[in-house]
């Protein structure tokens, strides 16, 4: 019997099709949209790597390559002492004005997020006029910045109030940054689920818990990106805060420096750090939020019985106290 099966399966296995071998075409549109996001990258970052590298070279460095050496911190140095070699430099004003720019960005951003926020929550459910609302939103957007400026100069001229930057700079910083954050905010409110908010209040928790434990976790990188939208529109504006201000903030510097003299690898050595303060800003507020998440995160109290793992109904101690009652 064992034979004749033997038999069986190998004259099948003779008369079975052999398996076709596929070749494995390349997909060329992957290959080619990894080759345009490479040309996409290099030709966003690097001017700033291009600026860092000729930041350090040397005393007679030009704007320009081919670099010059020897590799020195001369140019550096010019940002942050008042003196290098003996030369006055531009340190103090340069330092004083990228605190004002740190702090009007800062608060800017906070406002910013708050706002955007705050409108976005209205579009959660559909209202009257809620179309014309959205377009009234984003009417900063599209207009220039220069003009949202000069209005806004004009505007508290005629009220007879002096433009000062933390009234009529951080207003104007604020509106334009506000469709940037209410984007930001909409698009995180599309994909987000209420039924989520609905099981919350079912279990028991009140509106205000709702909110506080379960919708701001689940929103929170819409809120930081609107803070970013608001702190680096701010941080890099020239247009929006040229006519609002008495003291320079760090690209009204950055301006006046080069209107005022020849321009010179210091420069290069700021905008460096310019951008590097921004980056360590975002690192900074990025680990405020993930040691906040955690230090507010509670340990889950585990259901026992529906899991099955213990404390749950004894079948054996029921059987013996119905046995007991019987």
């Amino acid at each position: 019997m064992s034979a004749a099966a033997e038999a069986a399966a190998a004259t099948q296995a003779q008369t079975r099709p052999a398996p076709r071998r596929y070749k494995r075409r390349r997909d060329w549109w992957k290959w080619g949209l990894a080759l345009y996001f490479v040309v996409f990258l290099l030709f966003i970052y690097s001017p700033m790597i291009l600026m860092a590298i000729l930041s350090f070279q040397g005393y007679y460095g030009g704007v320009t390559f081919p670099f010059k050496g020897p590799v020195g911190l001369n140019w550096w140095r010019s940002v942050f002492q008042d003196q290098v070699n003996g030369v006055f430099t531009h340190a103090p004003e340069i330092r004083a004005a990228g605190e004002r720019s740190l702090w009007l960005s800062l608060a800017a951003g906070a406002v910013v997020a708050f706002l955007a926020f705050s409108l976005s929550m209205a579009f959660r459910r559909r209202f009257r006029g809620d179309g014309l609302a959205f377009y009234v939103i984003l009417l900063a957007l599209m207009a220039p910045g220069f003009l949202l400026g000069l209005g806004t100069q004009l505007f508290w001229k005629a009220m007879g109030v002096q433009t000062t930057m933390w009234l009529t700079a951080l207003g104007a910083n604020t509106v334009w940054g506000i469709p940037f954050g209410f984007l930001v905010m909409v698009a995180v409110w599309n994909r987000y689920d209420d039924h989520i908010d609905e099981a919350a209040r079912d279990l028991g928790a009140g509106a205000a818990r709702t909110f506080k434990e379960v919708t701001l976790p689940l929103v929170w990188t819409g809120i930081f990106g609107a803070f970013l939208f608001g702190f680096t529109l701010t941080w890099n504006d020239f247009d929006r805060t040229v006519l609002l201000v008495l003291d320079n903030t760090l690209p009204l510097q950055i301006v006046g420096l080069i209107q005022a003299s020849a321009i010179r690898p210091d420069l290069y050595a700021l905008g460096t750090a310019t951008t590097l303060v921004s980056l360590l800003v975002i690192f900074l507020l990025l680990i405020a939020l993930v040691v906040g998440n955690r230090l507010r995160a509670t340990p889950t109290q585990r259901l026992e019985e529906e899991f099955g793992i213990g404390g749950g109904i004894d079948a054996e101690a029921a059987a013996a106290e119905v046995a007991a009652l019987e």
